[in-house]
């Protein structure tokens, strides 16, 4: 059974791209030749197509996509949390999900959450290659047995630090943050302990056969990204975009998809920069960001400043967004966390690709404008982000104001009647259409 990449090649559109289609009102054969150019993915392992995977599109052809993390640690490693936030997540509009466990049984965990997930499901599958063993311990056949089993139980796309080379690593000398990905952490201590290369580079060959097996798509991981705004887009971080590069025109070859991370921390000016060159030198394959946060200075609100950089990542080139929570550095997120950082995420891609001028984005906008200016507050908030939340905060200020019948009331719940400019406007017109 052929990939999706190899299928698009060979000019077949398969189920799962007219769905893509449908649900983003698309030509199919546009996302065929998308795919087939390497500017569009869709992440879905043959195996969770049997299941229960609603297939989702990732490219700039498309809507701009948002991934929520979830995971158990060593300090908390209850499956059942994570499920709630999982469910949390996609009822506020995650379009995909990475289970980044480190703690617990993360077989179990995997599969549990697998079961009940509908959307895209990745992993880093180096965190479980890790877990009961020295990171110096771990070779080539561990991670392969790793990978097969996370593949077999239908993961849609994994994210591979493969990118991150022992030449790389003096270039983080003057570095304020180092190395901040986990990932590219494990690896880099690896490779100085053994003085040896990368071994995910060495074997990038072995992982492609597998991933096509599959047809799991890469999520070449930026082991060398910046964690803070002082070390974006330094010699580092380019150095690994470009092996990025080469593995993804490889990947590509082999007849894998390929989705390319970036960096979480940069200025906002420096932001069209990089998703400019990514495109450059990854051949526009898919660009997955996380945030990027804009500021290092906003613990408990790092959910705004990275929805701000997720906006201009965004318009200016990236395809998925991976979700900042207001916890980002200081702990692990809960579900009221989840939900306001899918919701900041949503936002930032929202308001990306109205500004994109993508056919329909605005449309949504129009309804609840047109509904809000009717004083009609059912559909006004049934087409906000998230109705349970603006449905609440209103229920709370109608507590304050004397207005008995809601519904028909001729004024809004923040002026009162007098004051209310919505129904002033409508007296206005009305004098005007007599005159």
């Amino acid at each position: 059974m052929a990939t999706q990449l190899q299928s698009a090649r060979e000019g077949t559109i398969t189920e799962q791209m007219s769905f893509v289609a449908q649900a983003e009102n698309l030509d199919a054969e546009l996302i065929r030749k998308e795919i087939a150019a390497g500017r569009l993915v869709i992440p879905a392992n043959k195996l969770h197509i049997k299941t229960n995977l609603r297939p989702v599109g990732i490219g700039r052809a498309l809507r701009t996509k948002v991934n929520a993390n979830i995971g158990t640690s060593s300090v908390s490693s209850d499956v059942s949390a994570e499920l709630e936030k999982m469910k949390v997540a996609l009822e506020v509009g995650a379009d995909a999900i990475m289970d980044l466990s480190t703690g617990g049984d993360l077989d179990n965990t995997r599969e549990k959450l697998l079961a009940q997930c509908p959307a895209p499901f990745g992993t880093v599958p180096i965190y479980q290659v890790i877990q009961g063993r020295n990171v110096e311990d771990i070779d080539e056949k561990t991670i392969l047995q790793t990978i097969e089993k996370q593949a077999k139980q239908g993961v849609d796309f994994f994210t591979i630090h493969a990118g991150v080379l022992k030449e790389h690593l003096p270039l983080l000398e003057s570095r304020i943050g180092g190395i901040v990905s986990r990932g590219g952490a494990l690896l880099a201590k690896w490779m100085l302990y053994h003085n040896k290369q990368n071994p995910l580079y060495e074997m990038f060959d072995d992982l492609c056969g597998l991933m096509a097996e599959y047809d799991i798509c890469f999520s070449l991981g930026d082991g060398l990204r910046p964690g803070c705004i002082a070390d974006a887009t330094d010699k580092a971080q380019i150095a690994e975009l470009k092996t990025i590069g080469e593995l993804t025109e490889r990947a590509q070859k082999a007849g894998c998809q390929v989705m390319v991370e970036g960096p979480g921390h940069v200025p906002f000016d420096q932001i069209q920069y990089n998703m400019e060159i990514e495109r450059e030198i990854c051949n526009g394959a898919p660009f997955y960001v996380l945030g990027p946060l804009v500021t290092d200075i906003a613990p408990g609100y790092d959910h705004i400043t990275s929805a701000i950089g997720g906006a201009a990542a965004a318009f200016y080139g990236a395809s998925f967004l991976c979700y900042v929570t207001p916890r980002e550095h200081l702990g692990l997120p809960n579900v009221d966390d989840v939900r306001a950082g899918v919701i900041a995420s949503k936002i930032a891609a929202h308001v990306a690709d109205i500004a994109r001028g993508l056919k329909g984005a605005a449309e949504r906008d129009r309804n609840l404008s047109i509904a809000r200016f009717n004083l009609d507050w059912k559909k006004h908030l049934a087409e906000s982000l998230d109705p349970n939340t603006a449905g609440r905060m209103h229920d709370e200020a109608c507590k304050n104001i004397d207005i008995v019948e809601l519904p028909s009331a001729d004024y809004c719940s923040m002026c009162g009647r007098q004051w209310c400019s919505v129904r002033i406007n409508k007296e206005i017109r009305e004098n005007i259409k007599s005159k």
